[in-house]
């Protein structure tokens, strides 16, 4: 039965502390493989009974000294062939850039090489890529300087934003910053610039259109083809606008997401678990890129509860295991209940959606982000512990502009770094 398995003698090493981690714990754990945490300033998955022990996961460390805390790790507590398992942008860019040091004493589960693997770290090769092989997204803008900011003749509304993830600040917390007019835009670029290098902010348009139009297509792949997948609707996200986090996901059948996603991977020769982010233009019907993740994204536990199980697959695939082809079956749902239950409200109250159809939304087969019968604690510790992140961060961050004071709560973020939807 579940949690009786035999724990085997490797095990693996998650980084973070978020439910996204939790996801990977208990994907693993339920199959008797051991796991520690290595929690960052996230404190649910740790909570699990499938996490073994926890560790501090040292966050102001810079690379070398990440990379140098990790091999002590190892080597005073025997941890030879044990595996890393990245759950963020930049400890994924981490491990793929230190292959060669880790891998002399740990199995990595970012499997793509950093020459790959920067093509989704970087949102401007990622629409390099797009471009080069027929894939559209929204238009983008490279501002050299405040000039061209000043003379911008796109239309509005825009969206500031990023090109790499980075350490916390008000822009990244929010991954994006509206506005509606030119005196916005000036403004938002001055505060930018005072945040992180002016070369690394983009400006983009906006595409019309809620949850409806927000897909995914998520696989394991072996050199660009695809082994396990699925496609899902991100139907309902947080803050409802402009979304850090889905909060409400289902799969289902989607030949117009999995094509360009195909196309994308196949010219990177990718593998590894990998998520690719689109958003339906309503106005001419075209399925625009917003991010490709290259790691595990925040409701990659749907796919177990669809048949397909990411982690634990991942895992198997590494060992030499032949992973037979599968797709995850449409019609079943996730929810993050501790965001997806404002997120309703606010839809209710706007008429966006009706209370009748927001309780057939949680209709069976249905997988919750947190809450699970045979791991219950981290459900009671995370609503407390979520509260206390917030607090910590924007006490952090005194300056942070109004509109970004609600998206505190949201730092378990689950997928890419730009603004979108």
């Amino acid at each position: 039965m579940i949690g009786r398995r035999q724990r085997t003698g490797v095990g693996a090493l998650v980084i973070g502390g978020d439910y996204r981690s939790l996801g990977v714990v208990r994907s693993l754990g339920r199959h008797g493989i051991r796991v520690w945490v290595l929690r960052d300033d996230h404190h649910v998955a740790q909570w699990s009974r499938f996490c073994e022990r926890s560790l501090p996961w040292p966050e102001d460390y810079d690379e070398r000294g990440k990379v140098a805390y990790l091999l002590d790790l190892a080597r005073r507590n025997e941890l030879d062939g044990w595996t890393i398992f990245p759950t963020q942008d930049e400890t994924a860019a981490l491990i793929a850039r230190n292959r060669d040091a880790l891998g002399a004493h740990y199995r990595l589960s970012i499997l793509a090489p950093w020459e790959t693997l920067q093509w989704a770290y970087d949102k401007r090769l990622t629409y390099r890529l797009a471009d080069r092989v027929g894939v559209t997204h929204p238009r983008t803008w490279y501002p050299r300087d405040r000039n061209d900011i000043v003379a911008f003749d796109g239309t509005f509304p825009v969206i500031i934003k990023p090109a790499i993830s980075g350490l916390p600040n008000p822009l990244s917390v929010a991954k994006a910053w509206p506005a509606n007019d030119r005196q916005t835009l000036a403004s938002r670029y001055d505060e930018a610039c005072a945040l992180i290098d002016p070369s690394l902010i983009m400006v983009q348009e906006v595409v019309p259109g809620g949850g409806e139009n927000q897909f995914s297509f998520a696989a394991l792949c072996r050199d660009g083809q695809p082994l396990a997948s699925l496609v899902a609707r991100r139907s309902r996200q947080w803050p409802i606008d402009f979304g850090r986090a889905s909060t409400y996901v289902e799969t289902i059948d989607g030949p117009a997401v999995e094509a360009p996603a195909a196309r994308l991977l196949g010219e990177l020769r990718f593998t590894g678990l990998v998520e690719v982010e689109f958003k339906r233009d309503p106005r001419d019907g075209a399925q625009k890129l917003l991010d490709i993740n290259p790691r595990v994204w925040g409701w990659h536990t749907l796919g177990a509860r669809a048949g397909v199980d990411f982690a634990y697959l991942l895992w198997r695939m590494m060992a030499g295991a032949t992973i037979s082809p599968v797709r995850g079956r449409a019609g079943v749902r996730w929810v993050r209940a501790l965001t997806d239950v404002p997120t309703a409200i606010g839809e209710v109250a706007a008429g966006r959606l009706s209370l009748r159809d927001y309780f057939l939304s949680l209709r069976r087969p249905v997988e919750f982000a947190v809450l699970a019968t045979d791991d219950p604690l981290p459900a009671l510790v995370e609503i407390p512990a979520t509260l206390l992140l917030a607090w910590k961060r924007r006490a952090a961050l005194p300056k942070v502009h109004p509109s970004e004071i609600t998206s505190l709560v949201q730092s378990e973020q689950p997928s890419g770094r730009g603004a979108r939807r």
